[in-house]
């Protein structure tokens, strides 16, 4: 249940204008969580370019006509997963800054938290291209992606505050951190044997370590 609330609830919110009745959309909700579940993995898998409707709809079991009852557009569908992925990002700072005791603290639990995501509901959208999107579209994921920055970097300001990091540029770190996420949701799915456990090693010795505060 809680899988299907938390990839379903963006999809949700882009039918709520529909002519649909309110009945019908709240009975699809659980198909359109899913076939933005699979169209994420495609499109990182694939790229958008290469990504198909009819690719989607294969996959899903479903037929083109079905897919396009969902969605009017391969856009549309994209736009629709943006959307999840960046609610799934802000809810999983919000529950590291609810639950951390310190700045690093929040920056490891959000880490774990987002690559644990992942393992249970798959990665989340590329977030380094979103070209093909409309303007009305690009603008807004602009800036939740801007709004999101500020607050992983918040985490960054406040470890270096409260000493558990090592005074750094927070400004650029946190773009570094960045970076390296997006890149996790395209390469984490392609490689076998990786675990939340052995990414969060690696990371710790790449970056989480060398931001914590030495006594």
């Amino acid at each position: 249940m809680k899988r299907q609330q938390l990839v379903a609830a963006p999809v949700e919110t882009e039918r709520a204008n529909s002519d649909k009745p309110l009945a019908k959309t709240r009975k699809s909700a659980k198909k359109r969580a899913e076939i933005v579940l699979v169209a994420t993995q495609i499109i990182n898998r694939r790229s958008y370019a290469l990504a198909t409707m009819t690719g989607i709809a294969a996959e899903l079991g479903l037929r083109d006509a079905t897919l396009y009852y969902y969605f009017p557009s391969k856009q549309a569908l994209a736009y629709a997963c943006h959307v999840n992925s960046l609610e799934r990002f802000e809810l999983l700072l919000e529950k590291a800054d609810a639950m951390g005791e310190t700045g690093l603290d929040k920056l490891r639990r959000f880490i774990r938290g987002l690559l644990e995501d992942g393992e249970l509901y798959g990665s989340q959208l590329y977030f380094g291209d979103y070209s093909y999107l409309g303007d009305a579209e690009r603008a807004e994921v602009d800036a939740w992606l801007k709004r999101l920055e500020q607050f992983l970097e918040a985490f960054l300001i406040e470890g270096v505050t409260d000493e558990s990091m090592v005074p750094c540029d927070t400004s650029l770190v946190v773009q570094l951190i960045i970076g390296m996420l997006i890149w996790l949701s395209k390469w984490v799915p392609t490689t076998e044997n990786v675990t939340v456990d052995r990414l969060m090693g690696a990371i710790g010795v790449a970056s989480l370590d060398g931001l914590a505060h030495k006594p």
